[in-house]
């Protein structure tokens, strides 16, 4: 017999009704438990009144709100499948993933509107969540009594919502995440950050990537917690809510972290209030890191993808300062490997391919079963990303395979480069690619972000690199950017840079 995830808002809803379970820092709205599972469950009742049955898929396109959870909640009553789409994507962009997951309903928010229009123009029906008429969401509810025979135990190898990658390559898959990928990563952040019901959270990264959904938004409301939504990445009100001392948990990207740095406020907000600080999606310098640390907040580098639920890795915060640049060590169902290029496991301090495997990992790609198979060898995901174990055991992210060239038939990793420019007291972000170079078949072009009020000089920084790197490892080119194209995980994407002229 195959286990099972219980329906998780109505489970809730048995053992704390009455507590707050979500809030609208927008509206102002808050829902208990209770609440949360009553709403979910006649939002169950409208899909059903669609005609929406077993496997159908329904499409979102909204910034961060309640409703999102009330869909996807819905779906796992109805055994239905969430689509979430990219709204950074144009119309133009979106249609492809449309034919792909050939959803049956689109539901969007106010802001995407047009877009919503441009993609549902083929016939697919578009509901407005915020919609005040007779055919948007609210009114539809309102109209709607909750279905009967709806499922309380969800299969945990059945499909619950198709994540498209953000695509640092520029083609999008849709990874297929199901209910037990759901619980593995509940028990791995639970285990990692000491994750308890009486814990607050942050809701603000964008609901199509994993970490809008379960860092740590998901795993709490599973714990009995309270999660706060904001319709994205405000400062303004994330230091609001960290001088009040209103977080306990808090997940954010690089990205964040440099921008709450350089908030005006920074300076007299006590930090030490917050529990657990976690970053992922990309490598946090070791400059912010120290920077927060000296402020009381020891954030922990993390690892996972979305394939793998995310949750992988977690520094420890004992080890923050001690082990810079660490993710940590394997959480606890996830296995792990090093390997070279032949498939065999590498020795301590050497750098290869991680592969994973456990409940966390997803069964592949939707409709791609040719990419599913390239993915995989065995049981195991083969990542594409290259790490390093100390003798102690803890992981370190070296970069990704396809990103490492070969400079003068030495190997450098643009990870490495890229650490060592963040160190320049002018240099808020950099990012290495590789270049054709006559000489020594390739080299490095550096991408750097300046600090704001700072003007690098390209000659401070090529000597400054000298001072730290191995000649071969040392940039042959720099381009002073204003910003960088991202993912919605806040990592650059690599390939939209080397369009960009050399300084």
């Amino acid at each position: 017999m195959s286990w099972e995830l219980i329906d998780i808002t109505a489970k809730r809803a048995a053992l704390t009704p009455e507590r707050p379970a979500m809030a609208e820092l927008r509206t102002g709205r808050t829902l208990s438990y209770a609440a949360l599972d009553r709403r979910a469950l006649t939002t169950a009742g409208l899909l059903v009144r669609l005609g929406i049955a077993h496997g159908d898929r329904i499409a979102v396109l909204c910034r961060n709100r309640i409703a999102f959870f009330e869909l996807l909640f819905a779906c796992g009553k109805l055994g239905a499948i969430l689509v979430p789409l990219n709204w950074r994507m144009p119309s133009a962009e979106l249609l492809p993933l449309i034919a792909d997951s050939r959803p049956s309903i689109l539901f969007y928010g106010e802001e995407d509107a047009r877009c919503a229009a441009a993609i549902a123009g083929s016939g697919l029906r578009a509901i407005g969540l915020d919609d005040t008429g007779g055919d948007g969401y609210e009114a539809m509810l309102s109209a709607t009594p909750p279905p009967a025979g709806a499922r309380t135990q969800w299969p945990a190898d059945e499909i619950w919502y198709l994540l498209y990658t953000s695509g640092t390559t520029g083609v999008p898959k849709a990874v297929i995440q199901t209910y037990g990928m759901a619980l593995a990563n509940y028990v791995n952040l639970r285990e990692a950050v000491d994750l308890h019901s009486g814990d607050r959270s942050l809701n603000f990264l964008p609901l199509f990537h994993t970490a809008g959904i379960n860092l740590h938004t998901l795993p709490v409301l599973m714990a009995g917690g309270f999660v706060s939504v904001l319709p994205g990445f405000d400062a303004n009100s994330m230091i609001e809510l960290l001088a009040g001392a209103e977080l306990d948990v808090f997940f954010a990207v690089p990205a964040v972290y440099q921008q709450l740095s350089l908030h005006p406020r920074f300076g007299e907000v006590d930090l030490s209030k917050v529990r657990s600080w976690g970053c992922g999606g990309a490598p946090l310098p070791d400059a912010t890191v120290q920077q927060f640390a000296r402020r009381g907040a020891l954030v922990c580098n993390g690892y996972g993808m979305t394939e793998t639920g995310p949750t992988c890795f977690l520094m420890s915060p004992d080890w923050v300062t001690r082990k810079a640049g660490s993710i940590g060590k394997p959480q606890l169902l996830v296995s792990t490997r090093i390997v070279d290029t032949n498939g065999e496991d590498v020795a301590d301090g050497e750098t290869g391919e991680i592969w994973i495997s456990g409940p966390g990992i997803t069964p592949g790609y939707w409709n791609r079963p040719d990419a599913t198979k390239a993915a995989f060898h065995g049981r195991w995901l083969r990542s594409g990303d290259l790490v390093r174990r100390d003798a102690d055991g803890f992981h370190y992210i070296v970069g990704r395979s396809k990103e490492m060239f070969i400079s003068g038939a030495e190997n450098v990793y643009p990870a490495e480069v890229e650490n060592v420019l963040i160190e320049h007291p002018h240099i808020l972000e950099a990012a290495v690619v590789a270049i054709p170079d006559a000489r020594w078949g390739e080299a490095g072009r550096a991408y750097v972000l300046p600090r704001p009020g700072c003007r690098p000089e390209i000659g401070d920084l090529r000597r400054f690199c000298r001072e730290r790197l191995a000649a071969y490892k040392c940039p042959k080119e720099f381009v002073i950017v204003r910003d960088f194209p991202r993912t919605a995980a806040g990592k650059v994407q690599k390939h939209k840079l080397k369009s960009e002229p050399p300084a």
